[in-house]
C-alpha cells in the first residue's frame, strides 16, 4: 500500500537459515493491481539467495543438534510474521535454556523431559499469545463472518463431510501482517498501532469485490447484521442483533464495524477457538493449507480437532503441538 505522494517501499523478506547443502534459489517480487497510480518500470526484482552451505549440516530443531535461538526466532516468523524483538527473544530461549542448568527448573528431574515440555509450552504460547489472538486469529474469524464455513472432506471413521475454515493461506498471510504491521505488544504504542491497523484492514474488506458481490449495498441492515451471524454460527443474543441492526441503521456503525463487532463477539472467539488453534498449527509449522499435499483432504485436521475437543482444548494431554513439532513435514523444513 503506497500512500499519496510514497514511490518507494521498503519488502521485508524472512530467509530461513536452514542446514541443507544446495544451489542457489530465486524468486521474484512483483509489484501489480495498481489503482489510482501508474508502476514503473521495471516491476518485477529477483531475489537470489544463496546457501551458506555446502553440504548438509545438523537439523536445528531436532535432537541432538536441537538450536534454542533458531527455534524460538523461526515461531516468531511463522506465527507474528516479524523478527523478534530483543525482549522476547530473550525470554523464551530462557524457558528452553533453563533445561540445561543444574539443578532443573519447576521440579523436574529429567534433562530431556524439561526440554520437551518446554518446547510445547513455548511454541503453544505463540498461538495463545495477545499478538497472535489480536491479528492471525482475528483475521480467521473475520473470513468465517464474512463467508461462513467451507466444506471438507475426511476419511477419519469413515468418509464423511465436516465444517472447516473458510479462509486460506493465501488470504491470511497477507492480512494477518497487515495487521501485526509494525506492533510488538508491551512497547510503547503498540495498542494504538493495532487498532489503526484494525480500523484499516477491515475498512479495506469490506470493499473487496468479494465482499461487495456477497453482500451488495441493496441489502437491509437487519439482512446484512443476520447474513453475518449466521455464517458465524450464531454467538450474537436477540439484544446484540438489534443493536447492530439499528446501528447500521442510523449510521452509527459502518458496515465494517459491524463486521468487526460480530468477528470479536465473545461467544465467537470462545467457539472458534479449537477450529483455529488447529488451522494455525498447519498455517504455522507447515506453511499450508490442511488440505494441501501431502494431504489430500482434511482427515489429518479432523483428527486434532477431535483430540483437541476430546481434551477440551488442552492442547499439552491432546498431544497436538508436541506431534507437528517432531512431525518430519515440520522438521524437515529446517534440514535433513
Amino acid at each position: 500500500h503506497f500512500a499519496a505522494g510514497e514511490t518507494s517501499k521498503t519488502i521485508s523478506t524472512f530467509i530461513v537459515d536452514d542446514s541443507f547443502g544446495e544451489g542457489p534459489e530465486t524468486f521474484n517480487v512483483t509489484l501489480s493491481n495498481a489503482v489510482g497510480c501508474m508502476l514503473g518500470s521495471p516491476a518485477t526484482v529477483t531475489v537470489t539467495i544463496i546457501s551458506n552451505e555446502t553440504v548438509d549440516g545438523p537439523n536445528p530443531v531436532k535432537d541432538p543438534s536441537f538450536n534454542n535461538d533458531f527455534f524460538v526466532r523461526e515461531h516468531y516468523v511463522d506465527f507474528f510474521n516479524r523478527e523478534p524483538d530483543a525482549g522476547g527473544l530473550a525470554f523464551w530461549k530462557n524457558q528452553l535454556n533453563e533445561c540445561e542448568n543444574v539443578p532443573l527448573p519447576g521440579g523436574f528431574t529429567d534433562a530431556q523431559n524439561c526440554r520437551e515440555v518446554r518446547r510445547i509450552n513455548v511454541s503453544a504460547a505463540f498461538f495463545l499469545s495477545i499478538e497472535f489472538q489480536q491479528t492471525g486469529y482475528l483475521v480467521e474469524r473475520l473470513y468465517k463472518v464474512a463467508y461462513g464455513s467451507a466444506l471438507g472432506t475426511s476419511t477419519l471413521g469413515g468418509t464423511h463431510t465436516l465444517p472447516v475454515p473458510i479462509v486460506r493461506l493465501n488470504e491470511f498471510l497477507p492480512d494477518t501482517q497487515q495487521i501485526g504491521r509494525g506492533v510488538i505488544i508491551g512497547q510503547p504504542g503498540a495498542d494504538q498501532l493495532l487498532e489503526n491497523n484494525k480500523q484499516a484492514l477491515i475498512a479495506e474488506f469490506v470493499l473487496r469485490s468479494r465482499f461487495t458481490t456477497a453482500f451488495p449495498l441493496t441489502m437491509t441492515a437487519a439482512q446484512f447484521v443476520d447474513t453475518l451471524n449466521a455464517n458465524a454460527g450464531g454467538p450474537l443474543s436477540q439484544a446484540e442483533r438489534d443493536q447492530l441492526v439499528s446501528d447500521l441503521t442510523s449510521g452509527t456503525k459502518t458496515r465494517a464495524q459491524v463486521l468487526r463487532a460480530v468477528a470479536e463477539d465473545p461467544d465467537l472467539f470462545a467457539a472458534e477457538s479449537n477450529r483455529a488453534f488447529v488451522l494455525a498449527q498447519f498455517f504455522g509449522y507447515l506453511r499450508r493449507n490442511p488440505n494441501d499435499a501431502p494431504d489430500s483432504d482434511y482427515t489429518g485436521y479432523d483428527f486434532w480437532l477431535g483430540k483437541l475437543n476430546q481434551f477440551n482444548g488442552n492442547f499439552v494431554n491432546a498431544e497436538m503441538v508436541k506431534a507437528f513439532i517432531v512431525s518430519a513435514e515440520y522438521q524437515g523444513r529446517f534440514g535433513p
